[in-house]
């Protein structure tokens, strides 16, 4: 699958009690008979979901939304979905591939969104960027990264729409060009210096709000966002100070939220859910629910206390050059973003013996894979990592190290590529080391966990321009050491810079969910349910929060 795909990835939704309360909008008559229409929906949407039962009431058509990560779900769009409809933040890519083009049928834009650069309002006034005349840019925003003042939030770059285009804002600030950029005019030391601010990562915007709103004013002082994103963390009342917002002067690129019709069996369904969601009940609705930007400029006026006056605003031109996206991912995965340093704690406890030992064998394998699946990609281990395996059962054991080659340059415009023979080596020592783990004894996991905590406090110290994180791999409960509660008194005495090191705990089989979500929000990390989710499938979640 192409890589390109990838950047379809757009925010998911903040709560409902983050969004203006409003009533539902009013109904029209049903229509009869009732019918159906499967809808696949990236989970940006999810705040839409409420709109289901108007829409039925409306139209008599009822609308079951099922919700997926965009990755996964355009994949299923190209190889045949089984959905009447989808529904994305942003389908340039999808509908500029063949492919893509051919498994969509109609499709119409629903809504709007632009991208926009929220900075704390006191750090906006220092820079003058608060004033009316303020003419921001990209260029801009890249020097005030560098200099270390702007320090932001953003989405993966190589996972999402919204971080994707921020990405191409600046490449095409650099190269003075739009849609004539190609992979030769990519400014490469612009990308580095604009990646300088890059301090909280993440593949989920509920999860960036979270903790962009714990680390506002230390750690970062900048969202990087789609609009309504922005809009709803200010109207929400969580952070220490509102964003101002900047809409970069070269041109940003704006969610348009296009829902496509791929059965064409279900045209007239389609085409009756369209007319309402277009219509000016409905689009008001969104526009008070969502805060996202109705598409006649009539209707923008009457939620104008909601939505900022922005103006003339340049659309950033889409760049029809499927190498420079590629090339772009590629450069943000192998050579500009900064290199990832990963502590995996494994259970290795009795209980893990059997069935799940080898579901971890096997996800460690595809992590040190080949997969060149549009998740493949994403997950697989890439240039300049470091990973550390710290296997675990009555008491945490010494960290092994795996090394992957930073590469070299084979062409201008091309990502480094590692060297062939010494990355299969390293990858093939992954794979070996998991193929060894036995299992055997208790579960120390909260000792572990600190032990992993500590050995990347000092990692962090011999090198600091790795993004450091732990990941822990548990089926059980802790049964052997420190408890919950001494993990939280002995967290507490490590130094500030434990902070920006995330803790995020993969459970199946028993594990103690309730104890691990505490743990993790302490840690400002993220629980992932491998017994719901194959594990190979969580790897891949977890890697586009490194």
């Amino acid at each position: 699958m192409r890589r390109l795909a990838l950047v379809l990835l757009a925010a998911a939704a903040l709560t409902a009690c983050s969004r203006r309360d409003e009533p539902a909008p009013p109904a029209a008559a049903p229509a009869a008979p009732k019918t159906t229409l499967q809808v696949l929906a990236t989970s940006d949407l999810k705040d839409l979901e409420p709109l289901a039962a108007q829409i039925e009431a409306a139209t008599g058509v009822a609308v079951h939304f099922r919700f997926g990560g965009t990755m996964e779900s355009t994949q299923e769009v190209l190889s045949g979905s089984t959905a009447d409809a989808a529904w994305f933040a942003n389908a340039k890519y999808l509908l500029s591939d063949a492919a893509g083009q051919g498994r969509v049928k109609l499709q119409e834009k629903i809504m709007l969104s632009p991208i926009a650069v929220g900075v704390s309002e006191s750090d906006a006034a220092r820079f003058g960027w608060n004033k009316p005349d303020a003419k921001l840019t990209w260029a801009d925003i890249t020097k005030a990264a560098k200099r270390g003042e702007l320090r932001y939030a953003l989405s993966n770059p190589a996972t999402s729409n919204q971080g994707f285009m921020a990405l191409l804002g600046v490449v095409a600030a650099a190269g003075g060009k739009g849609e004539a950029l190609t992979a030769a005019d990519v400014d490469r030391q612009a990308i580095a210096d604009f990646l300088t601010g890059y301090k909280i990562v993440g593949d989920n915007s509920t999860y960036l709000a979270e903790q962009f709103t714990r680390q506002q004013g230390t750690r970062a002082n900048a969202f990087i966002n789609y609009e309504s994103w922005l809009l709803s963390l200010n109207a929400s009342g969580k952070l220490r100070e509102k964003l101002h917002l900047i809409y970069p002067f070269e041109g940003v690129s704006t969610a348009d939220y296009p829902f496509m019709l791929l059965n064409d069996a279900k045209r007239a369904d389609y085409l009756k859910v369209v007319e309402y969601l277009k219509g000016d009940t409905a689009q008001l609705w969104l526009a008070r629910q969502t805060l996202r930007r109705p598409m006649k400029a009539e209707l923008a006026a009457q939620v104008a206390d909601l939505l900022p006056a922005r103006g003339f605003q340049v659309e950033l031109p889409f760049s029809p050059d499927r190498q420079l996206a590629d090339g772009l991912i590629d450069a943000y995965l192998n050579e500009f973003r900064k290199p990832i340093a990963s502590t995996f704690v494994l259970d290795t406890s009795g209980s893990m013996q059997g069935q799940r030992r080898e579901q971890l064998v096997e996800a460690i394998h595809y992590l040190a894979g080949a997969d060149v699946s549009l998740t493949g990609r994403v997950a697989k281990l890439t240039n300049r990592e470091k990973l550390w395996f710290l296997p675990f059962s009555d008491r945490p054991r010494e960290p092994v190290l795996f090394e992957i080659p930073a590469g070299t340059r084979v062409a201008k415009g091309v990502a480094p590529q590692a060297d062939t023979d010494a990355k299969k080596a390293e990858l093939q020592r992954v794979r070996d080391s998991a193929d060894s783990l036995r299992m055997a004894g208790g579960t120390a996991l909260y000792d572990s966990v600190l032990a992993a905590l500590n050995h990347m406090l000092e990692q962090r110290k011999l090198n600091p321009d790795y993004q450091y994180s732990v990941v822990a791999f548990t089926d059980g409960k802790n049964t052997v050491g420190r408890n919950l509660d001494a993990f939280k008194q002995a967290y507490e005495q490590l130094p500030e810079d434990v902070r920006g090191i995330p803790v995020f705990m993969v459970l199946y089989g028993d594990a103690a969910e309730g104890d691990l979500k505490q743990l993790v929000s302490i840690t400002g990390g993220r629980v992932f349910d491998a017994r719901k989710t194959p594990l190979y499938a969580v790897f891949k979640d977890i890697r586009s929060y490194q």
